[in-house]
């Protein structure tokens, strides 16, 4: 799901722009007519043409010293404008980034949640530091020094030319304190980044610790991006779940039939159409996590699948940042003897509720008779009242991840 090679627009079949992509799933009225979907639509597609048309310079080291004497960083080999789009929650802003990365003309591309990609830069941040200077001379260059920012920006640059952020969002002071010199660095590598984010730049980090450390930042995100805001009156994930329940019980075949016709009508599939709702596989800490049926942001489990293997809370944090809707089906009356199974429902719940992610789901009972003996059952009573909420108007309208 983080990298693919060019093999053509799955909703197209072929390699053609976001907008043909865009425009194909308005005929087949998946989508209705949105001006701002359509305007945003149009600038991704004019990027995806500059991508074709792109031929990055090389990057020699003799290039980079020459390159502020040559003023080669704004020739034609320059990298094209990257675009940062913002807009209200569910107005479509993954859906078209989606689009776009399916087919751009780029080897080495690469979407990623962005908070899971901040953790990956302070990991290679942390294992730069314990190096000594022979072992960075040895993965860099001679000279390299002891600032990880230039040569972990090179490493970057290196497995993606094209960087597609979804969910950008800044919270945590420690990635407020890089993020300028980090992006100068992929910038300066060439890297194009097109990112989506619930709020404008300005509003990033807004109340953060030193937050006037981090205003160089929005400057620079002003300057070398393209802000385009994508809002409107209609919230489409809410619409597409009209209304309808999210919390089923009991178990039967009539949950499991509405469960996946919500699918279906959120993820704009005809219904029993697999042929595009994966299987995918989320990378985490260096292990695949298998998604048996995924599409659009939202993705479908089994309780037994997540809560009955050894899973923990970085496998239940890559679904709560990959997808804004996870459905789980067969929720269980649990006792006693499933306290294992009690806990990591429990470390699943927190990840999901934490990260505003839509949950519906099929249960054997109400939250309250879930598990009510045991190993822990106090403690569920937090979940009890977590499971409650997620089911409230006003949580189904919360922003995924804000």
């Amino acid at each position: 799901m983080e990298q693919a090679p060019i093999n053509g627009n799955p909703e197209t079949g072929s390699s053609a722009g976001p907008l043909a992509a865009y425009e194909a799933m308005r005929a087949r009225a998946e989508l209705k007519p949105d001006a701002g979907q359509e305007r945003v639509a149009r600038r991704l597609d004019r990027l995806h043409r500059e991508l074709a048309d792109w031929h990055p310079a090389g990057r020699s080291l003799v290039a980079r010293l020459l390159a502020p004497f040559s003023g080669r960083a704004r020739n034609a080999n320059a990298a094209p404008r990257g675009i940062y789009m913002y807009g209200g929650v569910g107005r479509g802003k993954s859906m078209l980034m989606d689009l776009f990365f399916a087919g751009a003309p780029v080897d080495a591309k690469r979407r990623v949640h962005f908070h899971a990609f901040m953790l990956e830069i302070h990991s290679r941040i942390h294992d730069w530091r314990q190096m000594t200077t022979a072992e960075r001379e040895r993965v860099a260059w001679k000279g390299v020094g002891d600032d990880p920012i230039p040569p972990l920006a090179r490493e970057v640059a290196k497995g993606a030319r094209l960087l597609c952020f979804d969910e950008f969002q800044v919270t945590d002071v420690a990635d407020a304190m890089i993020l300028a010199r980090l992006f100068t660095a992929l910038w300066d590598e060439g890297v194009v980044t097109v990112a989506t984010s619930n709020r404008a730049p300005e509003a990033l980090y807004e109340g953060g610790l030193n937050r006037q450390l981090f205003l160089p930042f929005i400057d620079l995100v002003r300057d070398r991006l393209d802000v385009i805001e994508l809002d409107g009156p209609t919230d489409y994930r809410l619409e597409r779940l009209g209304g309808a329940p999210v919390y089923y019980t009991p178990i039967s075949e009539e949950a499991t039939k509405a469960l996946s016709e919500t699918f279906y009508r959120m993820t704009d599939h005809e219904v029993g159409d697999r042929s595009a709702v994966g299987p995918e596989e989320l990378e985490v800490q260096g292990r695949k996590l298998f998604v048996p049926v995924a599409s659009r942001g939202v993705a479908v489990f089994s309780f037994k699948r997540l809560c009955c293997n050894p899973l923990g809370a970085a496998d239940y944090l890559a679904i709560a940042w990959t997808y804004h809707t996870v459905i789980v089906v067969g929720i269980p009356r649990m006792g006693p003897e499933m306290r294992n199974e009690a806990k990591r429902f429990v470390t699943l719940i927190d990840a999901l509720y934490e990260n505003n992610v839509k949950l519906l789901c099929s249960a054997a009972a109400p939250p309250e008779q879930l598990y009510e003996a045991g190993d822990g059952s106090f403690e569920f009573q937090r979940t009890v009242s977590r499971l409650r909420e997620m089911q409230s108007a006003d949580y189904l309208a919360r922003g995924h991840a804000v």
